[in-house]
């Protein structure tokens, strides 16, 4: 099985299902206000650059970077079809968004994730991403982990 990652657009109808299964799963994990998921038309914007990945033409994952203006960008919507993990797509999202901040020159790679989801705080952490306060527009959240990743 061969995956390929490539920069799309999110309105497609492999990327709505993937969103809507984030969506679900984040439900099920955390509070409304916990959750600080953004919608399809935010995505959407020309400063965020979407990845989506490919098994055999189905769509199997899928991230967004967010690019904040101030020379940073933040993770958003990474999500891996729970049929296709353990494939290494998460990793391959990673690399290609990570090649592309380079590219762009930011300086430091942002992310919330929830505490619930150690496979997330595992792939972050193994990419060198470290715990920091809340930024932007986040507030405190006991059920939140602030990441950010400098870059060269």
């Amino acid at each position: 099985m061969s995956v390929t990652i490539a920069l799309e657009q999110p309105r497609q109808e492999g990327v709505i299902r993937l969103l809507d299964l984030s969506d679900a799963y984040a439900q099920s994990l955390y509070p409304a206000e916990s959750n600080h998921l953004v919608d399809l038309s935010v995505l959407e914007k020309p400063s965020v650059s979407f990845l989506v990945a490919r098994s055999d033409d189905a769509i199997v994952g899928c991230c967004a970077m967010v690019e904040a203006g101030d020379g940073t960008a933040e993770i958003k919507r990474m999500f891996v079809d729970p049929e296709a993990r353990g494939l290494r797509i998460a990793s391959g999202l990673m690399n290609a968004l990570e090649a592309i901040a380079e590219k762009k020159g930011l300086t430091a790679i942002r992310l919330e994730t929830g505490i619930y989801q150690p496979e997330a705080i595992a792939l972050y952490r193994k990419y060198g991403y470290r715990e920091i306060e809340p930024f932007g527009a986040y507030l405190p959240d006991p059920l939140s982990l602030f990441m950010e990743k400098q870059l060269a």
